[in-house]
């Protein structure tokens, strides 16, 4: 058995340990469910009380006991009719609805059913450890002994099955791994993730914010944070120009018959809003950009000669998120994609996907991003388009892959279902991975909106498509960039460049001229006028992570050649001239420092 499946099973045999313990406190606790999750598990309970942080110790140690009992694990399978009766005389009313769920489902459980519970089986399974009985598929631990290093972390609020008009639950989070130095390692690396939260930074460098009444998920752009994603937006802009890119700009909503057509209405609807009504007419909000790029593709016959044939725009998308779900700016309801689409011949898939792919690995590390993990998704079951062009298309990607001499996993089955992908997650300085550059065929629209070419015989062919995104959502980059940087943005992201301190109102004219200077030669910099002391402004300059900040005041006046510059994360000044420091700042900004 694989390291990582022996603990998702320990991580989940830990999360039945915590509802026995949460039974031991709360007798009257009503369970949801507990699953493992990739970083440990959680269980949700309905509760007598609100708990408090204290309450954790209480439940570890109880938890501690049950562990040292080396309770076994037995599998009980029921009838389950029998089941829900039970459930109901122990008055666990989320498991019986759990169970009459899964008596009406044809499916292989939801994302809310434990795994492997289904409408096809008559019969339910349970896991017993002492005296605590819990429905579940399992698998578990032999025994409760078994457990390695565990530690609940936190408390919160979760609407059960993640709906806002369901009754709201209080949710244990915890974590558990083989030996107590995997968990130390992993306490230390939450607690730096912690530090670098985006949503922290976002409010100190005053870059974004979230507003209850505007609502969950939509971000205001500060200021700071509208130029932070222009400065992003203009680099993307001119890098595609020199790709030779058509920019197009499309509606925020499509009639409803673009979403039937496209086949979105039917397959990916429940992460689409409500249509909304106009002269009795129904449209949507667009959760995705590709629609409106084919039917631009196809206001005129293309010929051969036009393919590849490039269009992008930075289109803003929305799709519904369920309100437990969202975090900050790295998963919200309305993100703006840096979204792309090749129109190409089949003689020519191999060189754009190479052309793709180098240039999204340039953009990547432009930004900081060195290391990266690289995967390749083929063929799901049910999917879209010929056998035939599937495997064209994915051995294309594999052979690209190969000849460029990057290192990739296989997902097998893992592509969507129009298509083959390569996906690049980008690996940020505590070694998380964030998904960002895809890369995938589409052999679903091309067919839909039949989309043809006339090739030099002239007779009509289907081209290939190719969707592109290189930093992904624009919301989420820039949350994993201040996560990255914590905060430190690089000089040429900086929203503010250099912050000039005036000693006191004295030299706020001197100041103000070499602002203007900065300003000529187009670098971001500002006058700090604040009725406070130098020390408090210099402090709020290095809070606020400024690259440089220069402080003047009579020798400075009076030798107005020399400047004495702080440098971000350093303790020595830097003593230049002010045309000097304009050329070091001009260069750092060229070179993407």
């Amino acid at each position: 058995m694989k390291k990582d499946k022996k603990l998702e099973i320990m991580r989940h045999s830990c999360a039945h340990i915590l509802a026995q313990a949460v039974l031991e406190m709360f007798p009257e606790a009503k369970l949801g469910i507990g699953p493992a999750t990739e970083e440990g598990f959680y269980y949700d309970f309905d509760l007598p009380r609100t708990l408090i942080p204290e309450d954790l110790e209480i439940l570890e140690k109880k938890m501690q006991k049950i562990i040292k009992e080396n309770l076994p694990f037995k599998k009980e399978t029921v009838d389950r009719q029998k089941a829900i009766e039970f459930m109901k005389k122990i008055n666990q009313p989320y498991k019986v609805e759990l169970l009459k769920e899964m008596s009406r489902s044809k499916d292989r459980g939801s994302s809310i059913t434990p795994k492997g519970l289904s409408g096809k089986n008559k019969k339910v399974t349970f896991y017993r450890q002492g005296k605590f009985l819990d429905l579940c598929a399992g698998p578990h631990l032999k025994s409760t002994g078994q457990i390695g290093a565990f530690k609940l972390l936190s408390i919160a609020g979760a609407y059960w099955k993640g709906d806002e008009k369901k009754p709201m639950l209080q949710r244990i989070y915890g974590t558990c791994f083989a030996n107590q130095k995997e968990l130390n390692q992993y306490l230390k690396m939450k607690e730096e993730a912690e530090k670098r939260d985006h949503r922290l930074w976002g409010k100190r460098l005053e870059i974004f914010t979230f507003d209850q009444e505007v609502g969950a998920g939509l971000p205001i752009w500060l200021p700071r944070g509208a130029l932070l994603r222009k400065l992003i937006e203009n680099y993307l802009y001119q890098e595609l120009e020199n790709q030779g890119y058509q920019w197009l700009v499309t509606p925020h909503i499509g009639h409803l018959n673009l979403w039937k057509t496209s086949g979105h209405w039917s397959l990916y609807r429940e992460n689409m809003y409500s249509p909304i009504k106009i002269e009795g007419e129904e449209y949507l909000l667009k959760p995705m950009n590709c629609p409106f790029h084919v039917k631009f593709y196809n206001l005129k016959i293309r010929s051969y000669k036009e393919l590849p044939f490039y269009l992008a725009e930075m289109g803003t998308v929305y799709r519904y998120e369920k309100s437990g779900t969202l975090h900050g700016l790295t998963r919200v309801r309305g993100f703006t994609q840096d979204d792309a689409h090749i129109i190409c011949r089949p003689d020519q898939i191999e060189q754009e996907v190479t052309k793709l792919l180098k240039h999204g690995l340039r953009i990547l590390k432009n930004f900081g991003f060195k290391n990266y993990t690289i995967y390749l998704s083929t063929r799901p079951e049910k999917y879209a388009g010929q056998e035939r062009d599937w495997q064209k298309a994915t051995n294309t990607l594999k052979s690209v892959l190969k000849k460029l001499n990057l290192v990739f996993q296989t997902d097998p089955g893992g592509g969507v279902f129009y298509g083959p992908k390569i996906d690049i997650k980008i690996k940020d300085a505590l070694e998380r991975e964030w998904q960002c550059t895809t890369i995938q065929f589409d052999f679903n629209l091309p067919e839909r909106f039949k989309m043809t070419y006339v090739d030099e015989k002239g007779k009509e062919q289907k081209p290939y498509m190719i969707h592109r995104a290189l930093l992904g959502s624009i919301e989420r980059f820039i949350g994993v960039l201040l996560e990255h940087y914590a905060g430190a943005l690089p000089l040429w992201l900086s929203p503010i460049q250099i912050q000039i301190i005036p000693v006191s109102d004295k030299f706020l004219s001197y100041a103000k001229k070499i602002n203007q200077q900065f300003l000529q030669e187009n670098l971001r910099s500002e006058v700090n006028e604040k009725d406070e002391s130098v020390g408090k402004k210099i402090r709020e300059a290095e809070l606020q992570k400024i690259p440089y900040t220069i402080v003047v005041g009579k020798k400075e006046l009076k030798n107005k050649n020399q400047i004495v510059v702080r440098v971000r994360n350093k303790k020595e000044l830097m003593k230049i001239s002010l045309k000097k420091f304009i050329e070091k700042v001009k260069q750092e900004i060229e070179k993407k420092k």
